[in-house]
């Protein structure tokens, strides 16, 4: 595992960014994104994941122009006090301007094959859905991705590269009516493909996490996996 730093492209600084690599290359690239905890321990541990499936994972520090290097859990009131502290101060705009960043880094890393995507949760999951709409990423992926029918409200028309949407059925942060307008205006686009995954919470796919159900994410990741090498190569 390494790191690598990207420049940002406003010119105010540079971040890091977590990188697994896998065993054989050339390979595709997967700039996974970050919950609302930073570049967390189960973040990297999601990395070294997706690079055990045969990509190059690489998770940039989105957090930095607040607090570089933000590392948090679910485990305690004080790590969500201030996660919540941080994503309520976080500039989306200029975290799709780092994501673009980051991705095309991830296609000139050595041993990329020139494809990247993105595959983010939570706050990341909102990302992902963000650069499908403004990045030229090969594919995205987005894991409970928070208020997305607000970026969907008028249609998905914007959406014109393969889209993987995976929703908790009982996520507390994204309620049923919430669900209903994303999957009434995403699945009607053929490039999309989304998945209701019954009985389950917000994160049920974070290593380690409060929520983490097995086999929702053994299927959830499965289908990623899947969708990731179609894409990606």
């Amino acid at each position: 595992m390494a790191e690598i730093t990207i420049a940002a492209t406003d010119g105010t600084g540079s971040f890091f960014a977590y990188v697994a690599e896998p065993l054989k290359r050339p390979a595709g690239a997967v700039v996974v994104i970050q919950e609302i905890f930073g570049v967390s321990d189960s973040l990297k541990a999601i990395a070294d994941q997706v690079a055990g499936w045969g990509f190059i994972a690489v998770a940039p520090d989105l957090f930095w122009r607040l607090e570089p290097r933000v590392n948090l859990s679910d485990r305690t009131q004080a790590e969500w006090d201030k996660a919540f502290a941080l994503f309520n101060a976080f500039d989306q705009e200029k975290g799709v301007e780092d994501l673009n960043a980051t991705l095309a880094a991830a296609r000139q890393l050595p041993g990329c094959n020139g494809r990247a995507g993105t595959m983010g949760f939570c706050l990341g999951g909102r990302l992902a859905a963000m650069m499908a709409i403004r990045s030229d990423a090969e594919c995205n992926v987005s894991f409970y991705g928070v208020g997305l029918e607000e970026l969907f409200a008028d249609g998905s028309a914007a959406v014109t590269r393969p889209f993987l949407v995976h929703i908790a059925e009982r996520d507390k942060f994204v309620p049923k009516a919430a669900q209903g307008a994303v999957l009434a205006a995403l699945m009607p686009n053929p490039v999309v493909e989304a998945h209701v995954y019954p009985g389950v919470d917000h994160a049920f796919a974070r290593v380690g996490g409060q929520h983490w159900d097995g086999r929702a994410a053994a299927i959830a990741n499965g289908r990623t996996a899947a969708f990731l090498a179609r894409w990606l190569g």
